[in-house]
């Protein structure tokens, strides 16, 4: 008895051409109308002698911001944001290539600080209100940091969230 499993159906293979029949048009295109299901152009200026050229992306001047410092006992995670909160600029230590235990140190802090300070350049950003938040080694290490690459710190404050009684800690650990 054969199995059937093995038999393979049998498939018409077509000839293909290198030469491909022409799309015809849709009625949105004749028009020159977008609809939802096409593609928007991109918006591209001619010069006159007929060449494409780009559009530069304008960079807004930010000259005053708030930095946020979120220091753990395992990282350090800096945030450069405008007055309204959106990020311009952000870097961390495991992102600077620091491993382990060096992700918490202050030297990694300033690292990150200085990596996020060099994003920051085109913005042209001179003055921050710094917002610490965690307990870890690299709060003092950003914020001399900031003071080093030469922005103005108007204002310190620490948001590090504190309970009011609220949830059990865990159990301290036996070593």
């Amino acid at each position: 008895m054969e199995d059937i499993t093995k038999k393979q159906p049998h498939t018409v293979k077509s000839e293909t051409t290198d030469a491909q029949p022409a799309k015809e048009p849709s009625v949105a295109d004749l028009l020159g109308v977008e609809t939802a299901f096409t593609p928007a152009k991109k918006a591209v200026a001619k010069t006159s002698t007929g060449k494409k050229k780009k559009k530069k992306k304008q960079v807004r001047s930010l000259p005053q911001g708030k930095v946020f410092v979120h220091a753990t006992y395992n990282n350090t995670i800096v945030t450069f944001t405008d007055l309204q909160g959106n990020a311009v600029a952000a870097s961390s230590a495991g992102k600077m290539g620091f491993r382990g235990p060096k992700k918490s140190t202050p030297y990694a802090a300033s690292v990150v600080v200085r990596d996020a300070v060099d994003h920051l350049a085109p913005f042209g950003m001179k003055e921050v209100r710094a917002f610490v938040k965690g307990i870890g080694a690299g709060r003092e290490g950003a914020i001399r940091a900031l003071h080093a690459q030469g922005l103005n710190v108007t204002a310190i404050k620490d948001i590090t969230p504190m309970p009011h009684n609220g949830c059990r800690p865990p159990k301290p650990r036996r070593i």
